[in-house]
Order: C-alpha cells, then structure tokens, then sequence
C-alpha cells in the first residue's frame, strides 16, 4: 500500500510550503502515526522561521526528526499529536505525542512517541513539549516552599512555568510582561500579574523567559541578595548586553542557564522519558488550556507562519488541525 503524506517545509527564511511525499514502509519496531495537532511555539519557530538561527548554533539546534538544514529549506517542529495507523497492537489505534514536525502523516520508532494519557485532551497535548521544558526548569531552578519567584516573559514557555509554579506550596508567583493582555493569562493559570515597572521584588527566584536584554536587566533588579536568575531565553544570533557593575557583584547575584537538550543534572536518575511522562501527566490540568491562543489548518500554515513571526497574529502556542482521513490528506 502506497502511503502519502503532506509536510510543511520553510522554502527560505520567511517563506514556507506544503509538499507532498511517499512515505517508506513502517520496519519492526516502528508505527505510522497520522497527526491530529501540532502546534507552533511563537519563539523558537518564529525564530526558525525568519532565518535567525545562527550557524554555530545550527546542530545543537536541529529538531528531532528534522529534515534539511538552517537557514533552509527545512523541515523543522516539535508539537505533534496523532493517532498510531499501523504498528505494535497495543499501540494501534491509541493517541501518541511525538517531537516531530508539521506533517500530515509520518514513520518513528516506537520509542519516538509517548502515550497521552486518557485524562489529557489531543488538543491538548500538543502542549507537552513546552511543558517539558518547563518541568526541566524548575528541576534546574529547585524552588523552596514559601519562595518569592517571579516569571519575566509571559510567552508560551514563561506562562509553562507559571502554570506550574501556581501548584507550588507557599510560593508567591508573579507572572511579569510589558504586554497587558497577558495579564488574562495570568488570572487563568491562577498566578499574579505585573507590568515589569510595577513587579515585586525581593525575590528569591526569576525565571526568565522574555527573549530581551531588557527583561533579563529587570530580572537581576527583582532579586533579593544571593537570589538567582534562570535563565530561560534563547538569542539566536542577537547579542545581549547585561549591567555586571553595579550591585551585581556586591548583591552575590546568580545567572543561571537552563536547556531542554540535557535532563538536568539534579535529575540525573530520570530520562528523557521519565521528563516527558510528568509533563503529560501535568496537562491533565484544563487550566493549561489558556496557554492555546489560536487553531488554523494545516493548509494554511505558509500563510499562518509569517503572520505569527511578524506579531500580526499574537500567540502563545497556535495549533494546527489536521484533516479527518475521511477528507485524506
């Protein structure tokens, strides 16, 4: 049986297309997934997407199932959701998530996808990546009972971790962004919200996840003496400046990085596996819902992708819809 499917591919830096394929026969130990979602997390695509990555960081940042090379053509994603077609039985027919990109229909190795559990909606799901990164970060981040932490950055992965940290005994959460309308947000995911003039300070912990020189300044202001800044945000090719003078030194301030590509070292007895399987289990939460701000189909992502990297269309994670087989692909 002949097995086609439908991918997107970013063509050259602000240009995408859908192209069709075959699809190679499943091998033992493998499944033919056909997706129902995947989403586009804003930052890390939108950066793709413009062409922003730049080479030194060209294999460190290749995606899973990542087909081409920066700046393109390239087939890139990491948010997929589908049902598994052919493959082991206790498999077939369940619904799986899977680090790969937009595509209508595609071959992994079994252990490439994870089961959803049956308390996660699909349209839900293609939330666990992100969620992933944040689990990682708090794992990086250790946070105390009773810690004043705040969230600098309220995009897709900032809001993740707010989300979780809104679960933490004690903890005092401020989610802080220039954008008011994330203030929505916040109320959502149970969470407080501040302008980054009006947040509060003297905390002991700030993640930071704005993608701005300027957020990460204002994230060394909010901490008290000996707090620590986690730093979340990816530059790409921009240089950051950072004000080290000051009371940097005689504060005993820290800045620490924090990368999904490496379990966390506090975590050094869990796996890649054992990450994703808590994320999945957190999604089961429908407060997390406030973190989809927008569904188009798959059909109209070359038109979707530069609308949500030029900020036309504002976003968190955009979710993509796939067509019913009924419709084909």
């Amino acid at each position: 049986m002949k097995r086609t499917a439908r991918a997107f591919w970013l063509s050259s830096p602000g240009h995408g297309e859908i192209r069709d394929l075959a699809l190679p026969d499943p091998a033992d130990g493998e499944v033919v997934v056909r997706s129902l979602y995947s989403g586009v997390s804003r930052g890390t695509e939108t950066l793709v997407f413009r062409g922003g990555v730049p080479e030194s960081q060209h294999a460190a940042m290749r995606a899973p199932f990542q087909e081409g090379d920066f700046p393109g053509p390239v087939k890139y994603g990491y948010l997929n959701v589908g049902v598994v077609e052919e493959g082991p039985r206790d498999l077939v027919g369940r619904t799986v998530f899977c680090l790969y990109p937009h595509q209508t229909r595609y071959v992994v190795p079994v252990d490439a996808v994870t089961v959803v559990p049956a308390n996660v909606p699909a349209e839900r799901a293609v939330l666990a990546g992100t969620v992933e990164t944040a689990v990682n970060a708090l794992w990086d981040a250790a946070p105390l009972v009773g810690d004043r932490i705040a969230v600098v950055g309220g995009g897709m992965v900032g809001s993740s971790v707010a989300a979780l940290l809104a679960r933490f005994p004690g903890a005092r959460v401020q989610l802080v962004d220039a954008d008011p309308g994330r203030a929505k947000t916040a109320e959502a995911l149970g969470v407080d919200f501040a302008a980054p003039e009006d947040a509060r300070g003297d905390c002991d912990l700030v993640v930071h996840a704005s993608a701005s020189e300027q957020g990460l300044a204002r994230s060394l202001e909010l901490l008290r003496a000996e707090g620590t800044v986690l730093e979340l945000s990816w530059y790409g090719d921009r240089q950051v400046s950072l004000p080290l003078g000051e009371a940097f030194h005689s504060r005993r301030l820290s800045i620490r990085s924090s990368q999904v590509g490496t379990v966390s070292p506090r975590r050094a007895n869990r796996t890649y596996a054992d990450r994703l399987a808590v994320a999945l289990e957190l999604l089961a939460d429908p407060a997390l819902d406030a973190l989809v701000t927008g569904e188009s189909a798959f059909e109209e992502l070359p038109e979707v992708l530069p609308q949500l990297a030029s900020g036309q269309i504002p976003a968190l994670c955009h979710r993509v819809r796939y067509p019913d087989p009924g419709r084909g692909v």
